[in-house]
């Protein structure tokens, strides 16, 4: 039976009933939103979803089962309710085509007997993901490409569905300075982490790069570590399927380096929370020796008080990569002193960098950023678009006010620059619609001041920084 497709009156028969599961479980008493003795919050703090785990499960979780070993897990992961809450999330991210040819919208279209057949080849074992579509994309402010794996939709459902399972298992041991893909943190979170540790004064930093760490992990090491909490032999067997399912390029089958033996496709749902268990005994390693370390996935930075103690990191770092099968990339992996002038590092999207005056550390938009940026504001405003000046500023806005939600704590000279790039290349369209050519220079910018845009509703980043400064002086003297 082709797990893509069900028809015929029991696949309706089928559907029906899962249909009316749904709607009993819609219409069955809610759980209460404020539990006992602070239980709201374990469903948060372990990103557990329910009616996919259950209140006893949970509290299990916080006592600890015994061994610390989870067994029985493939009910949840085919549960019905989990599988459509699964297919809801999937739905809601849309996303492209994998290797299958079937899109979100058509699977939609007969959602029910597809998630019955993916329940019962899982139920019987008998499940077999398809292989991850590879396409590739331009790195951030690079002329290269990096892979993206894009799975099939079925098998982006099976992953989430999966992921929920296992994700509140190892979140309970998950270290606090872990902020990557985790429940209720993110990028601003170790963004926040890392200020707060270099205004304590740990200005020694090491810079961490891991060469194509997503490519390069060794599946039995994980799988051996994924085993430490997890017992079920089918969950386990379907995480594998997973891992060597392989890749599909060009709409051909391609066999990697080492088949089978190394990486996770980026792209996949469960790939970030694998990626975070095999790196779980690093963080903790750091922490028990009294290191600091801020990582958000595969980025991370340790910083010290002293440059012996970073060089120790280093080392210590060196030696774990070593016997985790991984590699430090020998260039980008290095130790930094912010105590000197100059001195810079660049971590999320930002450039962390000590001013050569004033000696304060500020924050930057990283160049690759900010060149990525640019790239993805160029096609919206080429002198020759034929479009009118309002809609081109319609267009770039929702740009703009994502770039400053992301880059609202960069210096105000970061922002200020990338406001006079955008207003030029605006002034190299009424340049060029005169007759004139090249970016807006001399008198363009008597005849369109700053203020011409601003009337037109053009997003700045400086002013909106500006305005959210001022805002929170009014309130701290209220």
């Amino acid at each position: 039976m082709n797990p893509g497709n069900a028809g015929g009156a029991k696949g309706g028969r089928k559907a029906e009933a899962f249909e009316e599961t749904n709607r009993e479980a819609a219409n069955s008493p809610p759980v209460p939103t404020v539990d006992k003795q602070g239980e709201e919050d374990l469903w948060e703090r372990y990103g557990a979803k329910r009616g996919v785990w259950s209140q006893k499960m949970l509290a299990a979780l916080q006592s600890g089962v015994k061994g610390k070993v989870w067994f029985s897990l493939m009910d949840k992961v085919c549960g019905e309710r989990t599988l459509q809450v699964a297919w809801e999330q999937v739905r809601s991210k849309a996303g492209a085509c994998g290797g299958g040819g079937i899109s979100v919208e058509r699977f939609g279209k007969d959602s029910q007997n597809r998630l019955l057949a993916v329940k019962e080849h899982l139920s019987e074992g008998s499940y077999r993901p398809q292989a991850v579509k590879r396409v590739w994309i331009p790195k951030a402010g690079s002329a290269s490409l990096r892979p993206l794996g894009i799975p099939t939709v079925r098998d982006r459902v099976v992953q989430t569905a999966l992921k929920m399972a296992m994700e509140p298992i190892f979140e309970r041991e998950f270290a606090p300075h872990s902020y990557g893909f985790r429940p209720g943190r993110g990028c601003k979170d170790a963004l926040r982490r890392v200020e707060q540790l270099l205004q304590s004064g740990l200005v020694h930093v090491v810079d961490v790069d891991i060469r194509s760490y997503f490519d390069t992990i060794p599946h039995e090491k994980l799988m051996s570590r994924v085993r430490e909490r997890m017992a079920d032999g089918r969950v386990l067997g379907l995480i594998e399927s997973f891992l060597k399912a392989g890749v599909m390029e060009q709409g051909e089958k391609m066999a990697p380096s080492q088949p089978g033996e190394e990486g996770t496709p980026q792209g996949g749902v469960i790939s970030p929370l694998l990626a975070n268990v095999y790196l779980n005994p690093l963080d903790w390693l750091m922490s028990q020796t009294g290191l600091e370390m801020v990582r958000y996935a595969d980025d991370m930075v340790i910083l010290c008080a002293e440059a012996a103690s970073a060089s120790t990191a280093l080392q210590r770092l060196r030696g774990w990569m070593e016997q985790a099968g991984l590699e430090l990339h020998p260039q980008k992996t290095k130790v930094v002193d912010m105590g000197q002038p100059g001195a810079h590092f660049d971590f999320l999207g930002y450039r962390f960098w000590r001013g050569k005056t004033n000696g304060r550390i500020r924050r930057f938009i990283r160049p690759k950023s900010a060149k990525s940026i640019r790239g993805r504001l160029k096609p919206l405003t080429r002198r020759t678009n034929g479009q009118s000046l309002e809609m081109v500023i319609a267009r770039i806005n929702p740009v703009l006010e994502g770039v400053y939600g992301y880059f609202k704590h960069a210096s105000a000279a970061a922002l200020e620059e990338l406001d006079g790039w955008v207003r030029g290349r605006l002034r190299g369209i009424l340049r060029w619609r005169r007759g004139g050519e090249g970016r807006g220079r001399g008198q363009d910018h008597q005849r369109w001041p700053n203020h011409y845009f601003a009337k037109l509703g053009l997003h700045s980043l400086k002013q909106t920084q500006d305005q959210e400064i001022a805002s929170l002086r009014v309130g701290d003297t209220c």
